[in-house]
């Protein structure tokens, strides 16, 4: 869409947040007018690519209703309470008794969420038996609408016209030849820990999951329907990169087959990601059974809370215990790095927070901690750019980040039945979530920690580019961690050492002509399986025009494909081939005959597992 005739303003979009973590753009966008703003706590929200046209605010908050309640009064603070878990009655009655209100309460961790106006109340609540720490969690008032939350609006919906062509992302980490394993298991729950999610999105509402889903904002659950709507966009866009269905329409998330939960941990507004919000939605999603949650944020306003801090101190371990809940529910928790280009293995300085007042400048060491992604057992996603690059935007760290993803320019779902594309750490850790959900959904039973090693197992390798920023090897370093996920892998098509070979060169498909793309096999003792595995990733505009063969070393043709398909662009797909009568050992090549006019393509990959 043109931008001509807009100022400069109109012709940018503005920050989503500085916090949300994580989405450096919000592109084009089709099918829906969405709204943008929040200069809160999302990651940091710049514009890529070309610029986007403003769009209308079809989702703008609900405006919050005119009278307050009585428990607010201007000059309220929120503090996190820690305590023994367990029975807190004697702590909460102290919270009334000395100028506060237990606004809520998780006794399985020990940590209420209290109120109060008054500016004594943290100093002398650290002195009461029973309570082990008290921390601000905010430099600015808690809103009224704490108290009577306003509903988001449920944004009209937009119809998009069929064909869900495959993206770049999505054929980058395999996940295109994934789906045709394994699209991931209804029975396996994520939890979007974000700004919410349109659940009317013709793409997501097959597998929303609104029984489990939520509102967490202002640190209580808020279970009314439509609380969990998306206040933003971010929200929903992660979520269409996580579980988008395969229905022929928009696009497909890396997992189309699991089911996904919104927990809006986002305030309407400024979309700020508090302590107290976090810790209900890591509670949420535990006694909710997720297997996975999406964190694409970091807890406001600190974007590094120090231990040397007696509120931040209180936040690290609040938000600690909130995530080992979880985690020992059987929830992993999977989060992005951030968008500042940042080395968080070599911490210095934090000239962004508090982000709720005034930030100013302070020198900070490595003991300060991003919230919740360096957190222990937490998941921690850098971006890559186009192909196995590090993104410009991406932080790095040697022994932080564990995985890589796609995060540059990614198509997916945005409010109101449309789509647009951002860029972000943000939308590289919903691959990896997806990802995490395949692993789950092939084996049943997992635990988090089996999880975290599956990821790091699967990951394929990425070697440092010529940058003296980047430490470590290329099995695991600063700008990778152990690697960019590989969703086929997850799905169960890691072959034992010695058994998977593939060639990942290109080889052009044109009019009229036949390409072959070889793989030499070595090492293979006697003849190929009767389920021999023939992976193959041919990008073509028109897949009616081909027959596509393997050629075993001795000259025999097993067809996979013949002129089926018509219009359809792309074959992503495992095939079988009972190939017990070949000697493994040789070359063997995927043939590609293009049999009309017109439409071209390439053979982008192939593999055989034998």
């Amino acid at each position: 869409m043109s931008t001509a005739g807009l100022s400069p303003e109109d012709a940018l979009i503005p920050h989503i947040s500085n916090r949300t973590r994580r989405t450096l753009v919000l592109a084009a966008a089709v099918g829906a007018a969405f709204a943008f703003g929040a200069p809160g706590a999302l990651a940091g929200t710049l514009p890529v690519g070309p610029s986007p046209v403003p769009a209308t605010k079809a989702h703008a908050p609900a405006t919050a209703p005119a009278s307050q309640s009585a428990a607010w009064v201007a000059g309220t603070r929120a503090y996190l309470v820690i305590t023994a878990p367990g029975d807190s009655s004697a702590v909460r009655s102290a919270i009334a008794a000395n100028g506060g209100t237990v606004f809520s309460n998780f006794d399985a961790i020990g940590v209420i969420v209290a109120h109060s106006a008054s500016s004594g109340f943290a100093a002398t609540m650290r002195g009461v038996a029973g309570v082990q720490q008290v921390g601000a969690t905010r430099t600015s008032d808690v809103p009224a609408d704490a108290y009577n939350p306003a509903l988001p609006a449920n944004p009209a919906q937009a119809s998009t016209p069929a064909g869900e062509p495959v993206r770049a992302d999505m054929s980058q980490i395999k996940a295109d030849q994934a789906w045709a394993v394994n699209p991931g298991s209804a029975s396996v729950t994520v939890g979007i820990l974000d700004t919410g999610v349109d659940d009317q999105h013709q793409d997501l509402a097959p597998n929303f999951d609104a029984a489990d889903s939520v509102s967490c904002a202002y640190g209580k659950p808020d279970t009314r329907v439509g609380a969990w709507r998306d206040v933003d966009t971010h929200g929903t866009h992660v979520a269409g990169t996580i579980a988008a269905a395969k229905n022929g329409k928009g696009v497909v998330g890396v997992a189309p087959g699991v089911k996904i939960a919104a927990v809006r941990v986002a305030e309407p507004g400024n979309s700020f990601f508090f302590a107290e919000n976090t810790i209900c939605g890591f509670v949420w999603a535990g006694d909710h059974g997720f297997k996975v949650t999406n964190n694409s944020y970091y807890t406001d306003p600190w974007q590094f809370n120090c231990p040397d801090n007696i509120d931040q101190a209180a936040i690290i371990e609040g938000v600690k215990r909130a995530q080992e809940y979880a985690e020992g529910k059987g929830s992993l928790q999977i989060a992005a790095a951030g968008n500042e280009n940042y080395d968080l293995a070599h911490k210095t300085t934090d000239s962004a927070s508090p982000n709720d007042s005034t930030p100013v400048t302070r020198t900070i060491t490595n003991a300060c901690l991003d919230i919740p992604t360096e957190l222990p057992g937490v998941v921690t996603v850098a971006a890559n750019g186009t192909g196995v690059t590090k993104a410009s935007f991406s932080n790095f760290g040697q022994g932080v980040i564990d995985v890589a993803a796609p995060g540059s320019n990614v198509y997916s779902t945005v409010p109101g039945g449309g789509y647009g594309s951002k860029s972000g750490t943000s939308m590289a850790t919903p691959h990896v979530v997806g990802v995490a959900a395949l692993i789950a959904s092939a084996n049943p039973g997992i635990t988090p920690a089996q999880i975290r090693a599956k990821l790091a197992a699967q990951a394929n390798d990425v070697a440092c580019p010529s940058d003296s920023r980047c430490t470590g090897t290329t099995a695991n370093n600063a700008f990778f961690g152990e690697g960019q996920v590989d969703a086929l892998k997850a799905v169960g098509t890691t072959p034992p050492p010695g058994k998977y070979f593939e060639n990942l060169a290109d080889f052009a498909i044109n009019d009229n002509a036949t390409v072959e793309s070889p793989i030499a096999v070595t090492g293979v003792t006697g003849n190929a399986p009767a389920t021999l595995k023939v992976g193959v990733d041919i990008k073509h505009t028109y897949i009616g025009d081909l027959k596509v063969d393997l050629v075993a070393p001795d000259g025999t043709v097993y067809t996979l494909h013949n002129h089926a398909g018509g219009s359809a662009d792309n074959i992503a797909q495992a095939y079988t081939v009972n190939a017990s009568s070949e000697v493994a050992n040789g070359t063997w090549k995927l043939r590609v005959n293009d049999n009309a006019a017109s439409d071209t393509g390439k053979i982008d990959a192939w593999n055989l597992t034998f």
